[in-house]
Order: structure tokens, then sequence, then C-alpha cells
């Protein structure tokens, strides 16, 4: 089971509130027992549902408790205890008096009555407040989990369309290579020129393919030692006996099966390779001829 993806995906929120059946509530305290990632979020949540509640919890008007009590307690007095040492004066009163109005009932009802509806309802309206609250704060922080698993499956989905992309790229350029060589190869003004090995390497072997007309080269590695750290090979036209610089070979055409377009070379009797140090010379050191050959 991916632990995280199950943190993320609500069930926790839903057990902090109980809205969860009896087996969800067990499969839920039986991972936390298991996973103390599990149990770390559930005391997270628990925390953040405590602190928002405590946040936007509302506070009642000052006189509020007094009112309540007051009224409370004049509602439970019994007929023959306080009430009636209460009536005593006005029934001496009106012995010596003129008749009053008698009192109205019904008055003394809803004045009893008035204060504790109120403050029920009042308490009930801040307890559906605070409930509301907790929702929306519940709500926006499964929202918010949804967002950054957007967002991460997005950017993944991102990185795959480029990795795609790359891949598909690099097998154009791939075929449209292999276009192009496939092209030298069939060209009749291309004039292959095979390249032995001398005594410094008998079984080195490579072929150079020399258009005359438009002077481009390009190389055919078959076989070549390969070379110590520091050290390139270097191929050069040799035009009425004088060296003439066509470039060093890419590792990857040594060790590849590609050809390397070489520089462009005006006219040219024979081909040799040498090695020299990375990044070439401009004489070619004669002692590490590798491969020769001629037009």
């Amino acid at each position: 089971m991916d632990i995280q993806q199950y943190i993320e995906s609500g069930v926790l929120e839903q057990y902090v509130l109980g809205t969860l059946t009896v087996r969800e509530q067990q499969e839920v305290e039986q991972l936390a027992a298991e996973f103390p990632a599990v149990q770390q979020e559930l005391q997270v949540i628990r925390l953040a549902l405590d602190g928002y509640a405590a946040a936007y919890a509302a506070t009642p008007p000052a006189g509020m408790r007094e009112r309540v009590l007051a009224g409370w307690q004049q509602a439970v007095r019994t007929p023959n205890g306080q009430a009636a040492a209460d009536e005593a004066p006005r029934l001496v009163a009106s012995v010596t008096a003129p008749v009053a109005p008698a009192p109205q009932p019904e008055a003394v009802v809803r004045s009893i009555d008035s204060a504790p509806s109120s403050a029920s309802k009042f308490g009930w309206l801040v307890a559906a407040a605070v409930a509301l609250l907790t929702l929306s704060a519940i709500g926006n922080y499964l929202l918010y989990n949804r967002l950054k698993e957007t967002e991460t499956n997005l950017e993944v989905a991102r990185t795959e369309q480029s990795r795609y992309a790359a891949t598909q790229q690099a097998a154009l350029k791939e075929r449209d290579d292999r276009a192009r060589q496939l092209e030298i190869l069939r060209s009749e003004q291309f004039r292959a020129v095979d390249l032995k090995g001398t005594p410094n390497a008998p079984d080195a072997l490579a072929r150079v393919y020399y258009n005359a007309s438009s002077h481009a080269v390009y190389v055919d590695v078959r076989h070549l030692p390969a070379l110590p750290s520091g050290k390139q090979y270097q191929l050069w036209a040799l035009d009425k006996g004088k060296p003439v610089d066509a470039g060093v070979l890419t590792l990857e055409a040594t060790t590849g099966d590609s050809l390397q377009q070489m520089k462009d070379i005006a006219s040219a009797q024979a081909f040799a390779v040498t090695v020299e140090n990375a990044g070439g010379s401009p004489t070619p050191t004669l002692s590490t001829m590798t491969v020769l050959g001629s037009i």
C-alpha cells in the first residue's frame, strides 16, 4: 500500500470527524498502529481542527450568562416557595388600595421564556458557525491536497512529454544521418579510399569517401586501436606529398558504425591517420601513423 497516497486520500480527515463506518475506522486504527506516519498525520489533523475551531469561535455578548441564569432560576421556582413569598406584599396592598388590573400571565410566561430561548438560539448559531467553519477548513485542506496532487501529476506528464520529444528528436536525427550516409555510399561522385594498417597497427583499417568536385570528405572507421587518455586520431590528406589537416576523429566515430564528416579538402592523392594530442596538431607525427591509403 502507498501510505503517502493513503494519507492524502482524505480518509484520515473523515476518521477525525467520525464519518467513517466501523470497518473503515478499524482499518484506519490498524494502519495508524502499524505506520507512524499515519499516526502522526492523525495528530496533525486533530490539532489543525482544534486550532481552527478555537480561532473562529464566537464570544457571547457581555451579560448573556447573567440573563440566562436569572431567567432559568425564575422558571424553576415552586408556587409555594419563593413565588408565594413574593406575592404576599401584593395581597396586602390589594386590601387597602384600589383594585388594580389583574396581572397578565401570558406576559410573565413570555418574559420568562424569552431569555432561555434567545440563549439557546444563539448557542445553536455559534455551534453551527463553528461546524461550518470546520467543514470549510476540511474542504479547503482536501482541495489543497488534490491541487498539489494534480500539480505533481502535471509536472510528471510534462517531464515525460519532454523526454519523449527528446527521444523522438534523437530518432529523427539518427534517421536523417543514416539517410545521408546511405546517399554518400551510393553516390558515384564519392571515391572510396581504403586505408590499411601500418607496422604500428597492422590490423587497423579505415575508409575515406572523397568527393573531388565538392571537396567533401567522410571517414568510416573499421578498426582502430584504443587510445590512451589525452590522445586523439587525426586525419591527413596528402597533396603532392604535403600533409593537409583534415580534422580529428571523435570518440563516437572511432567506436561507432557511422560516418564522420571531416574538413573539406581541395586536392589529395592519399590519406593517412596519425595519433596526436587531444585537439589535434598542425603537423603530423609520422612515427604514430596508424593507417595509410592512396587514391
